[in-house]
């Protein structure tokens, strides 16, 4: 058998797997791509390792490796996102983005409307005494 067979296959497998992480917006759909990402490189070793007739047989042996690593892979992964899914109600991915920390001075408080017509100058006054209570409970 020539080694143009499977690699051509990898190749194929490996740039459906790259499509799909890419495109996709699923975490579940992104862990798939993942793994055929995974199993194009299990391909590649496997191949390898019959052409160059190794007497170790190290490709069968990263495989067995590389296979044991994506179990792991997906069982964390898949934790992670049923975490997500149950905190946030999506698995989107575009919806992670907010679960990143932002200053507080950028996000408005809750009760923004009512404090509209409320006069500024005394919050102003107590702006810095604030941020330097705010740094001896950091410290």
């Amino acid at each position: 058998m020539h080694l143009a067979y499977p690699a051509v296959l990898a190749v194929l497998l490996f740039c459906t797997g790259l499509y799909g992480v890419l495109a996709r917006r699923n975490t579940i759909l992104v862990l798939m791509s993942v793994e055929l990402m995974l199993n194009a490189v299990n391909l590649n070793l496997v191949a390898f390792d019959v052409w160059l007739r190794d007497a170790v047989h190290s490709g069968q042996a990263l495989t067995l490796f590389t296979i044991a690593i994506a179990a792991a892979e997906i069982g964390i992964g898949l934790a992670i996102v049923l975490a997500v899914y149950r905190n946030r109600g999506s698995s989107d991915i575009d919806r992670l983005r907010d679960t990143a920390e932002t200053d507080d001075a950028e996000t408005l408080p809750d009760d923004a409307e009512a404090d509209a017509g409320r006069d500024t100058t005394a919050d102003q006054a107590t702006a810095p005494a604030g941020k330097a209570k705010k740094a001896e409970a950091t410290a």
